[in-house]
């Protein structure tokens, strides 16, 4: 019994010290595969793990080629993070780590894949694309202790767990929605949101940036829609809007990691806040409210929406919507305005529909819509967002899946929690649910999660929504079906409870999640926030 008790109590002493690097003088680096294996969401489509570790020396060097650059300013600053002194050279394979940009790749990895390897030599970052390269890093990220995030490691030897990792993305959009229409969130907000997309490789950010409530973007040409619209607020909610300063620098920052910004001009119905700034828009004696729970110059502040609509037989409606669409085209980096389009009854509808569409077109960017606007004849271009299924399509256009029941993340983490949408799915949405999405849809190029904010009126509560189903929709949209298991990705997901801490994410603990002990730093850190890694 003593020696069993003896050989115990070694085999402990020696996993502490290795999970640690408290016990120098043990020199091997065969170990517990399981103690070393990081807790990596999303699984990657293809990894294979070796009963060893990489001990991170004193001195390191990252060396990248032509291209790489921009990777190597990525990964020098996690590096510091974590307290390990590293210099940055140009070159081939001359350093302990090593960042290869090389186009040929993209046949194999497409437009956002890598490879990451890491031996007992060191690590080697490969990929066709910059993309590929800092979702590499992002992954690397993961490997090291989650008190990097607000760097609180110590500075004992870091140890990685040598790995062989090859991969890339199931669907080119993973995306989130954040609706700042009916409650504000700031610049601030949403770059914290930003980054923590970025973590888990998630890479478009749709703003509902308006609705009956507010109008939250500034358009130059009609300032009424800031000095009046954007003041309203559903009842307890906050007020404000986007510069378009805030909006290029917001889109600059995410473009830096990855992400898409998609603005979203909701239209024709959903439309009160523009209505009562420039009441021009209405139909003699406003008919075009309907019912009329507000009427111009009122505010509105109400939860429900869709009352409202443009007045379709006014030509002074599309004289406005091109006019605003051709601003917000000008001051929008990615491809893709988002015309809105939902719960809206009028016999012009449908021809709306295709001048608007038409519009976006004319100034050379990608028309969405939600799913009713595919009852009309739009072009081959358009992208149709389906969020209730129920829609009877006239077009054949590809998809991004946001189904109520599964993706609409204002509604409660389990049943009964309160302060939360039940219209959809009285009981809630449970990261299972979410994780246990099926597409079948050869149209569907990917997920997005919204969050509408009749009842999200703080940052903390937003993170509850949010937070950690985001890790669920990022794994079924990067890693393939028949790599994904769900009680292994409650297991992973268990161990970012600290990471998710330390970076000051008010994240609901799932009780369907085993989860570790969860630290909570003082004060909330990010590896990359507000970093800009420059050319």
């Amino acid at each position: 019994m003593l020696l069993k008790s003896f050989k115990l109590s070694v085999f402990l002493l020696l996993c502490f010290c290795f999970m640690f690097n408290s016990c120098k003088s043990i020199k091997s680096t065969t170990v517990n595969t399981q103690l070393l294996h990081p807790a990596i969401i999303p699984l990657p489509a293809k990894l294979l793990w070796e009963n060893k570790a990489y001990k991170v020396p004193k001195a390191n060097t990252i060396c990248f080629n032509d291209g790489g650059k921009v990777a190597a300013s990525w990964l020098h600053k996690l590096l510091q993070s974590a307290n390990i002194a590293a210099t940055v050279t140009s070159g081939n394979n001359c350093g302990n780590w090593n960042i290869t940009l090389n186009p040929s790749l993209k046949s194999s990895l497409g437009e956002e894949g890598y490879n990451l390897e890491i031996t007992e030599n060191g690590i080697q970052l490969n990929s066709g694309t910059k993309a590929g390269l800092l979702y590499a890093i992002q992954t690397l990220r993961q490997f090291f202790p989650a008190g990097i995030e607000n760097q609180q490691l110590s500075s004992e030897q870091i140890s990685l767990a040598q790995v062989s990792i090859s991969d890339k993305p199931e669907y080119s959009w993973r995306g989130t929605m954040v609706d700042v229409a009916r409650s504000f969130f700031d610049l601030k907000y949403l770059k914290h949101h930003v980054d923590r997309m970025a973590l888990y490789k998630l890479n478009r950010l749709h703003l509902h940036l308006t609705d009956d409530q507010g109008w939250r973007i500034e358009i130059k040409s009609k300032p009424k829609l800031t000095q009046v619209s954007s003041r309203g607020s559903v009842t307890g909610g906050r007020s404000g809007y986007l510069t378009q300063e805030e909006y290029k620098e917001l889109q600059d920052y995410a473009l830096e990691r990855n992400i898409i910004i998609i603005p979203e001009i909701d239209m024709p119905g959903h439309i009160y806040a523009a209505l009562a700034a420039y009441p021009e828009l209405n139909c003699e004696n406003n008919s075009n409210i309907n019912p009329k729970k507000a009427t111009p110059p009122e505010p509105y502040s109400g939860e429900e929406v869709g009352w409202s609509k443009f007045c379709l037989k006014n030509p002074a409606t599309y004289d406005f919507v091109s006019e605003v669409i051709g601003e917000l085209s000008e001051i929008t980096k990615g491809p893709w305005i988002h015309i809105g389009g939902d719960e809206i009854e009028d016999p012009l509808y449908k021809t709306f529909v295709v001048k608007a569409d038409s519009i976006v077109r004319h100034y050379n960017k990608i028309a969405i819509g939600w799913e009713e606007v595919t009852q009309a004849k739009v072009s081959d271009s358009f992208i149709s967002q389906q969020w209730n299924g129920k829609t009877e399509s006239v077009v054949d256009v590809k998809v991004i899946e946001s189904i109520c029941s599964q993706f609409y993340f204002d509604h409660g983490n389990t049943p009964g929690q309160k302060d939360v949408a039940t219209w959809c799915k009285k009981d809630g949405i449970t990261i299972k649910e979410v994780y246990n999405f099926l597409n079948t849809n050869p149209m569907v190029i990917g997920v997005e999660a919204p969050v509408w904010t009749e009842k999200v009126h703080s940052n903390q509560a937003m993170d509850d929504r949010f937070w950690p189903r985001l890790t669920a929709v990022a794994e079924i949209a990067w890693t393939p079906l028949s790599k994904r298991d769900f009680s292994d990705f409650a297991k992973r997901l268990s161990m970012q409870g600290n990471r998710l801490g330390y970076m000051g994410v008010n994240f609901f603990q799932n009780p369907e999640i085993e989860w570790n002990n969860i630290s909570k730093a003082e004060q909330a850190g990010d590896v990359f926030s507000n970093f800009s890694p420059g050319e």
